[in-house]
């Protein structure tokens, strides 16, 4: 069963809430192979993240929660949250923004490999099988043990060039 997730050009009108609706379904298989619960909160969180292509903080996140709700949840709260759909392949933390976005395959295990916009923040998963391949070859020729991997390449999006 597949459970991409599409990503098209994020500055392309296309129908947003069908990307949510996609993540929150992949999100449920997921969970339910790995016989782990997708709980409100880890729901909400993950629907939150989906919500744009832009990155959102923790701190973003609680306050979006706490409008909603009118009391503000505990960090840590969040942060479990968080912790659990990146552990699941479910979201992709972008290091160089303290941020998470949702991710676009979570059917298999994988590293991120992200075009990030510097101005209008918009990240956008890349597809692996160049990257991971050459990172694998340097790596192994060199005797290193790669343990983990994460590639931001950031510069502007084809939206903001066209804008400036």
């Amino acid at each position: 069963m597949n459970t991409s997730v599409s990503l098209e050009d994020p500055h392309c009108p296309h129908d947003h809430s069908q990307c949510v609706s996609d993540a929150l379904a992949a999100a449920e298989q997921v969970c339910e192979r790995a016989g782990a619960r997708l709980t409100a909160l880890r729901k909400r969180v993950l629907e939150l993240v989906w919500q744009s292509h832009r990155p959102l903080g923790a701190y973003d996140l609680l306050d979006t929660l706490a409008r909603e709700d009118d009391r503000r949840p505990a960090p840590p709260t969040v942060y479990r949250a968080l912790d659990f759909l990146q552990e699941h392949g479910l979201v992709h933390r972008i290091a160089s923004l303290n941020a998470f976005i949702g991710c676009a395959s979570p059917e298999h295990t994988h590293q991120g490999h992200f075009l990030i916009c510097r101005n209008c923040r918009v990240a956008i998963e890349l597809e692996q099988t160049l990257i991971h391949p050459a990172i694998a070859e340097v790596a192994q020729r060199m005797g290193f043990a790669v343990e983990s991997e994460t590639v931001e390449i950031a510069g502007l999006c084809a939206h903001c060039q066209e804008a400036a």
